[in-house]
């Protein structure tokens, strides 16, 4: 199953500076061995709300692999570059199992509220 990076970043000025033109530089070659693949990256079209920034949209094989990843030491050498440059809300999320409705997690979240609320034996 699939395990997704979401960034929202945002990058003072707009433009890396050296440090965090260096990290770009380097990153694609930490995550290559982990699996990892960049699926998106840029600007977003806003239709709620507000995301100021940019949107980064990774890819792993799996949570392990993420997480393999961010805690190897090839990239935690080169963290500090991108954490001291700029400003991230980074988050993981697996991908669905097969043959996922919002149809049917709403019919298990109401399963789930009556059952709650039965009567107890």
């Amino acid at each position: 199953m699939s395990t997704y990076l979401i960034n929202h970043l945002r990058i003072p000025g707009g433009v890396p500076n050296e440090a965090g033109l260096t990290y770009l530089e380097q990153v694609e070659a930490t995550a290559r061995p982990h699996g990892g693949r960049w699926l998106a990256n840029g600007e977003a079209d806003v239709l709620e709300g507000v995301w100021p920034g940019l949107v980064v949209l990774m890819e792993f094989p799996d949570r392990d692999a993420a997480d393999a990843w961010y805690n190897s030491p090839e990239y935690q050498a080169i963290l500090p570059l991108r954490v001291n440059n700029s400003i991230a809300d980074i988050v993981l999320i697996d991908s669905l199992p097969e043959g996922y409705t919002v149809r049917g997690f709403a019919q298990q979240v109401r399963a789930a509220v009556q059952a709650a609320s039965a009567p107890q034996d």
